[in-house]
């Protein structure tokens, strides 16, 4: 079933996703901010799972990509709930999240919100929990308090990035790195040291917070934020294949 299709949320919003069949736990790959799963990192991981028989899932958030809405409506806990939504309908088993950039902290509440042992592991990348918070300027929180949207230069395409008060609000009610981080599975976080929209320390100071004693950190020196070059999704993969393999 590698094409897209789509789940119906209770409220009727329809959530596009593709999905492949096979051995292991199923992989998840939840996409950053204003991305979806067209991108290269998640179509290495489905076409990597489907070459080897490995299980996946791809889903665009509502607003995204393929999935109808508005944008401007989307929040971390909304899109949470669509995650969990379709491995509750779609993975019978054991998941592995895999988190890029804002999907690494969505990753994380998917993670807090599943049932105990449904999570065999994390692989967050560039992962950028709390980023309302360290990401955004006194300036523009006091905009985005008074209901006011952010529009700032975006360094990947033609249009402004926007962060609309709704979606900054949430992130600010759901704020992680401040307190243990009650997670027990295996974790792997790989995150370039030249990213200039996420700092590497974050990765440090995930792992400290996160309650797991199975926490590996890799720094790739000469690593930007999309680590998205042939070298880098072959970590990627290798990192995902001693994960799974490993929770098989």
């Amino acid at each position: 079933m590698t094409e897209t299709c789509f789940h119906e949320m209770p409220d009727g919003r329809r959530i596009a996703y593709r999905l492949t069949l096979g051995e292991g736990p199923m992989m998840v790959f939840l996409p950053g901010y204003m991305s979806d799963m067209a991108g290269s990192k998640a179509a290495a991981v489905f076409d990597w799972a489907h070459r080897h028989g490995r299980a996946c899932l791809l889903l665009d958030y509502s607003g995204c990509g393929e999935s109808p809405g508005d944008f401007a409506d989307g929040t971390l806990l909304r899109w949470k709930d669509e995650v969990v939504a379709l491995i509750e309908a779609l993975c019978p088993g054991q998941v592995v999240l895999i988190g890029s950039s804002m999907g690494g902290w969505l990753m994380l509440l998917v993670a807090l919100a599943l049932p105990e042992g449904r999570c065999a592991g994390l692989v967050g990348i560039a992962a950028a929990p709390d980023f309302t918070e360290w990401g955004t300027s006194e300036a523009n929180k006091a905009r985005l308090a008074a209901g006011e949207a952010v529009f700032e230069d975006n360094p990947y395409g033609p249009e402004p990035t926007p962060t609309h008060p709704g979606f900054w609000q949430n992130g600010q009610a759901n704020l992680l790195l401040g307190h243990e981080i009650a997670i027990d599975a295996p974790v792997r976080l790989l995150h370039g040291q030249q990213d200039a929209d996420v700092p590497w320390e974050i990765a440090l100071k995930l792992a400290k917070a996160l309650r797991s004693a199975d926490v590996q950190v890799q720094l790739i020196k000469d690593g930007d934020h999309r680590l998205s070059r042939e070298n880098d999704i072959a970590l990627l993969l290798r990192t995902l294949d001693a994960l799974v393999s490993g929770a098989a």
